[in-house]
């Protein structure tokens, strides 16, 4: 006999080679069909697993209202697509299909990228494929049998998968639904029947691996639920996520463009765009002087040497934009990644004292990354950026009160912007089984990390765990947000880095005399600017704060001879420094509105016979429509306690 805890505290008894599927049976029929994977001692399992015999087990069934039961339930419908696609097109070549955060992808090998007409095919297989009911059966090849199958199937992407698992050794598993079978560790829905609604979503390029040097894949992606009604909310969602979205949003508000002959990841950022990027600088800056951060300018490039000291010439070249060739030239310079190496020279221009510290350094940097082609999106992810980075130098015991600090400043930007609420904790630490992709050694990595973890826990700061997410150098907090498609990115990032230091000799002297390396505290305030702008684009639906807006009122002459009289409130509102426009052409007042609304401006201020005689303006707003008679000192008031208090 077996024990088993379930997730309410209940412990039952049942008997050997009971499966969490037998047990989901025994709760009821209700409970079975919900269920798509389960923890088992603390691990997601197959509810097909057989428990541990003759010994306490801790059972949670996972549902489709759990994040893991839903992974489980896309992981299952991908394969569904894969199912379909080779059927309908035998000589496709199938990569890997895993569960995403709003459904799953599959990626495969094609002479031709799939069209809307090949989705529709694919999508009306899939879902008589679904009706069959058919089960998931999961069974197990040894390396060299895997790995012998795959060569046979013609498949190469899963020959050179199974071949890295033969270096492990370790047995491969398989899960076969009717005639398709796949390479996989699961888990598992039992069938596929309960994948009652069924959409693919779009189709794009991809790299195998994410490397432009590997073959260009065809990547299909879809989503699925467990009732139809869910997939209808889903898509009515979707489609307001694409009427948010940056790339699309930000490019019909002229804030900013792309070019071709300029590249991919290389935006241009037209005036409108460049004035909010301006002003959300200027605060940072001014927010961080009120801090104690002292501001830095430092170069847009380095020779290779100081990438050498610092670890991103072994460990990052990848990712950088390199001039010259080490076997035949002198000297060889790169773009500079991230900031850190060259506003460690400022702390190296003189000797340091205990007395210097903490010492802030921040600057608004541009940086340069070689990401990948298949990566780049709109202002998300994008290949030349600017950061509000900062390096922070202190001796040990400042080090919690100066991360805190750190931290507030972050907290108090994101609550500025409207975006705090949207964000969670990612505590990003090394992997030990991967040890060539970090500097320092196993103690040095235990020790931060176990300093960051304290801080953490001390500031009750809720986080996940991103096991091998760490900077090269040290573990971090990254402050995660979604965009409106519901992918997660990294924001804000907070480092702690006992390492580099000692790397550059940077030292200062302690109160005993003796000499010490400082810590480091990496940080960014704000994050990226250009992701900052998509996402708050996408929060405001590019209607942005009053403060942020690029052209804050529209000032609307009803005819031209009310002009004269509408430059001379332009005047007095420019003189308060107030962005305004004046739309003078010779269109209908009704049209102006219209096209004043569009353009997403706060106010609009209207003048015509009446507004002359009484010595007034008529007002609309944005979001409440018109707003009556006003004068123009009572508009100010009202105009300037929206923009001094940064309302939201």
């Amino acid at each position: 006999m077996l024990e088993v805890e379930l997730k309410n505290g209940v412990v039952r008894e049942y008997e050997n080679g009971t499966t969490p599927a037998d047990i989901a049976k025994s709760l009821g029929g209700g409970i079975f069909k919900s269920t798509c994977a389960c923890v088992l001692n603390g691990q997601v399992k197959d509810i097909r697993t057989t428990l541990e015999a003759d010994s306490k087990n801790t059972l949670e069934l996972l549902t489709f209202d759990e994040e893991q039961g839903k992974k489980t339930f896309w992981h299952t419908a991908s394969h569904v697509l894969a199912q379909a696609v080779k059927k309908l097109y035998p000589q496709a070549r199938i990569a890997i299909g895993p569960a995403i955060d709003n459904g799953f992808y599959y990626d495969f090998q094609v002479e031709t990228p799939f069209t809307a007409e090949d989705l529709e095919k694919i999508e009306k297989e899939m879902k008589t494929i679904v009706k069959s009911g058919v089960a998931l059966e999961r069974f197990e090849m040894s390396p060299e049998d895997a790995v012998k199958y795959w060569e046979e199937k013609d498949e190469p992407f899963k020959v050179e998968l199974a071949k890295e698992h033969a270096q492990k050794g370790e047995p491969i598993s398989f899960y076969k639904q009717g005639d398709f079978t796949d390479l996989c560790a699961g888990p598992h829905l039992m069938n596929v029947g309960v994948l009652k609604a069924i959409k693919l979503t779009n189709c794009t390029g991809a790299y195998w691996r994410g490397d432009s040097k590997n073959p260009q894949l065809c990547r299909v992606y879809g989503t699925a639920f467990p009732k139809a009604s869910m997939l209808e909310a889903y898509l009515k969602q979707r489609e307001e996520a694409i009427a948010r979205d940056h790339n699309k949003l930000g490019r019909e508000l002229e804030l900013f463009t792309t070019s071709d002959v300029i590249g991919q990841g290389l935006p241009i950022m037209l005036p409108k765009g460049a004035r909010i990027i301006q002003l959300l600088q200027r605060f940072v800056e001014d927010e961080e002087q009120k801090r104690g951060w002292l501001l830095t300018k430092t170069p847009f490039m380095a020779k290779s040497d100081l990438y050498k000291i610092s670890g991103h010439w072994d460990h990052y070249q990848d990712g950088m934009f390199v001039f010259g060739d080490e076997s035949k030239d002198k000297e060889v310079f790169a773009l500079r990644p991230m900031t850190c190496p060259f506003q460690y020279q400022a702390y190296l221009n003189r000797g340091r004292s205990y007395r210097d510290l903490p010492l802030r350094y921040n600057e608004t940097s541009t940086l340069f990354r070689n990401e990948a082609s298949g990566e780049m999106h709109g202002l998300i992810r994008v290949r030349q950026f600017t950061i509000s980075e900062g390096h922070l130098m202190c001796t040990p015991d400042q080090l919690e009160e100066e991360f805190k600090s750190c931290l507030e400043l972050a907290i108090f930007m994101l609550k500025t912007l409207g975006l705090y609420e949207d964000v969670s904790y990612r505590f990003s630490q090394w992997d030990p089984s991967d040890t060539e992709k970090y500097i320092g050694t196993p103690e040095q990595w235990d020790e931060a990390q176990g300093v960051m973890q304290k801080i953490l826990d001390h500031l009750e700061i809720p986080y996940a765990i991103g096991v091998g997410e760490a900077a090269f150098y040290g573990p971090k907090l990254d402050i995660q947000i979604k965009n409106v498609h519901g992918k997660e990115d990294t924001l804000i990032t907070l480092q702690i880095d006992q390492m580099l230091a000692e790397k550059f000799g940077m030292e200062y002297v302690d109160k005993d005399g003796s000499k010490k390396n400082p810590y480091i505290i990496h940080r960014t305030s704000i994050g990226c600017y250009e992701r900052t702008l998509a996402l708050l684009i996408e929060k405001y639906a590019g209607a942005f704060p009053m403060w942020l807006a690029p052209v804050q009122v529209k000032l609307l002459p009803i005819a031209d001879r009310h002009i004269d009289a509408v430059c001379q409130i332009k005047k007095s509102l420019e003189s308060k420094g107030i962005r305004c426009e004046l739309d003078d052409r010779s269109e209908k007042i009704g049209y102006k509105i219209r096209e004043a609304q569009l353009e997403k401006v706060p106010y609009m201020i209207l003048m015509g016979d009446k507004d002359i005689e009484n010595g007034t303006i008529s007002v609309r707003s944005r979001k409440d429509g018109d707003l009556g008679a006003f004068t123009i000192e009572d508009f100010l008031s009202r105009a300037m306690a929206e923009i001094e208090t940064k309302a939201l």
